[in-house]
């Protein structure tokens, strides 16, 4: 372990919610050589590592406690302490060094991806106003120089493109955008990038282009990788321009859950994606939504591997009616930050876990979350399924059934939910979990990314995946749960200190614990729109760094935003502070129109498991 002797007890290393490290650092060199180095312990608990500009966050698993934090604290300055001794007397073992260290990213090795633009964007004058500049001097500035991907990071295909002409470096806006068009190339300061999906933002918008930005089929996925140079070079029109008239990337997700159930209805073998599944059209970043085809469940191609003259039985579960939205989410997908690919999963991995051992599968099996009711699905096989989550009245052929309890389904059943009674997300899980092609290892689909199996809509059949060896241990367990109810009465969330205090008074502290917030029409799993009191912030903006599930974010505007699972890998906005581990499922639980307020967590407050029997 490091110790005064190497310097790494004055490693600037400080909490960042229940489950998260982060690390500052002084310059690009560092971080990738500690995120290099951190990858390589491999550190039991540890669920991702995340580069950014000037820190590393470390991401615990769900079941991190304050102990595993201090243990895996240790761990990061163990591995600092290394990353010191192979800088030797170039980096020394000074944190506030500025030296290279080995592992970076080496800048400038890869060969250089040229990129053509449109320069049409909306933000182009205004930056030209702002630099005082014509926007064709705008343009010859941002084609000019060759950049340089310092981290990839936010979404997936994202990438932190530095080297920016300091005399066009304007801000990012005020209020960021609920859309930014698929494709978009950005500027927000000293750095430039491209969006890959359509998603909210708050960058600059300079002009467009149609380069294939991510493609989980291609390796690596990411076409930005840290270390890669890049050229912009300004065109008059685009190729996909002839197919479409330039209207690309329409699915946003910053519209609420309604644009995911609409977006990403891709048939298999569309969009160019190999390997059998189809890749998600809209964008220049093909994040894979992969469609599971009526009358052949299981993965894509499965009907190609059946005799077609033989009749065939359909399995699994069909769906009638998918409501406003429904997904198959499990677990997760963590280790893939540093492709801007985030963890996602279940929104209340609480519910997901209680649905779980109630049905005796693994804590992470797939399940459908079902936002707001709606669902009507037909089984095709005899099923031992379990409801949890968002109380919502449900029937089985027409029979009231109960929440967290062991139902069984005859081949020809038909389950129907209504609207919840409290909170927004039902599950509705079964034994064996629900079937469904993995992407990037993980079932899940991603709102910001749209990335894994798409939303799902009528006709669509889900496989349930082989019955586990272990059987379940109770039939049913009472609700200890309180859900949001949309009444005058709002819900109070424990909330620690944010990672950069630095950028609020007492005054933006007190406004956000004393205030009552309510939660917008524009929010969804990527994260809650509040409207409320206004949280007043230093002026400027912080570098880009990582975020966790929890982290409440402040805008130059002062309206904040608290991110949910599909939050963004990084943003550069800063975090006033983070939601307690045990309070993410009932944020995740909140609908437009209901009221929140936060207040500190009790200090020595354990990270207790909410996804236990009879909770």
């Amino acid at each position: 372990m490091g110790g005064a002797g190497d310097g790494t007890d004055r490693l600037p290393v400080r909490p960042y919610g229940d489950r998260a490290l982060l690390v500052d650092l002084p310059g690009l060199d560092e971080v990738h050589a500690l995120a290099a180095a951190l990858r390589a312990l491999r550190v039991p608990g540890v669920a991702d590592v995340v580069p950014a500009a000037r820190t590393v966050l470390v991401l615990l698993d769900d079941t991190a406690s304050s102990a595993d934090l201090a243990r895996v604290e240790g761990e990061v300055r163990t591995a600092w302490a290394s990353v010191a001794r192979r800088g030797g007397a170039e980096g020394g073992t000074d944190p506030d060094s500025r030296a290279g260290a080995p592992g970076a990213a080496t800048q400038g090795a890869a060969a250089v991806v040229e990129i053509p633009v449109v320069y049409d964007g909306e933000d182009l004058a205004d930056v030209a106003a702002w630099a005082g500049l014509s926007v064709a001097e705008v343009v010859a500035r941002h084609t000019g120089r060759e950049y340089v991907v310092a981290f990839g990071g936010f979404m997936p295909g994202f990438g932190y493109l530095t080297e920016v002409d300091p005399a066009i470096a304007a801000p990012r806006l005020a209020t960021p955008r609920t859309r930014v068009p698929a494709g978009s190339v950005a500027l927000a300061g000293d750095l430039t990038a491209v969006y890959p999906r359509a998603t909210p933002g708050g960058w600059r918008l300079l002009g467009r282009t149609d380069v294939d930005l991510f493609d989980v089929d291609r390796d690596p996925p990411a076409l930005l990788t840290a270390g890669t140079r890049v050229r912009f070079f300004a065109v008059e029109r685009l190729d996909d321009d002839d197919q479409d008239g330039g209207a690309r990337g329409d699915k946003t997700v910053g519209e609420g859950d309604r644009a995911a159930r609409d977006g990403g209805r891709t048939p298999v073998g569309g969009g160019g994606g190999g390997g059998g599944g189809g890749a998600a059209a809209g964008g220049p970043g093909r994040a894979r939504q992969d469609r599971l085809v009526p009358g052949a469940p299981g993965a894509p191609g499965a009907a190609e591997r059946v005799d077609r003259g033989a009749p065939r039985e359909p399995r699994g579960v069909e769906v009638l009616a998918p409501g406003l939205l429904t997904l198959v989410e499990d677990g997760g997908r963590p280790g893939w930050a540093a492709a801007g690919v985030g963890r996602s999963g279940a929104a209340d991995q609480g519910a997901l876990r209680l649905v779980n051992r109630l049905l005796a599968n693994d804590g992470a099996a797939a399940a459908l979350e079902v936002t707001l009711g709606g669902l009507a699905v037909r089984f095709h096989e005899r099923a031992t399924f379990a409801l949890a989550g968002a109380p919502a009245p449900a029937t089985l052929d027409g029979t009231p059934v109960g929440m967290q309890a062991l139902l069984v389904a005859r081949p020809g059943s038909v389950l129907r939910l209504g609207f919840p009674v409290g909170g927004a997300r039902t599950y509705v899980g079964v034994r064996g979990g629900f079937e469904a092609p993995p992407v990037l290892g993980s079932r899940s689909y991603d709102v910001l990314a749209e990335l894994g199996p798409a939303p799902l809509r009528a006709g669509d059949l889900v496989a349930i995946g082989p019955r586990p060896s272990a059987l379940p241990v109770v039939e049913a367990v009472p609700s200890r749960r309180a859900f949001p109810t949309g009444g005058p009465v709002g819900v109070a969330l424990d909330v620690r200190g944010g990672p950069r205090p630095e950028w609020f008074d007492d005054d933006a502290l007190a406004t956000l614990l004393e205030g009552e917030f309510e939660v917008s029409n524009a929010s969804n799993r990527v994260g809650l729109r509040l409207s409320g009191p206004t949280i007043r912030r230093r002026r400027g903006e912080p570098a880009s760094e990582g975020l966790v599930p929890g982290a409440i974010q402040v805008p130059p505007d002062g309206n904040p935003v608290l991110f949910l699972r599909d939050h963004p890998v990084t943003g550069g906005y800063p975090v006033i502070a983070v939601v307690a581990a045990d309070g993410l499922d009932t944020a995740a639980q909140l609908r437009p129109g209901d009221r929140v307020s936060f207040r500190w967590a009790r200090a020595g407050r354990q990270v207790r498991d909410v996804g236990r029997v009879g909770t």
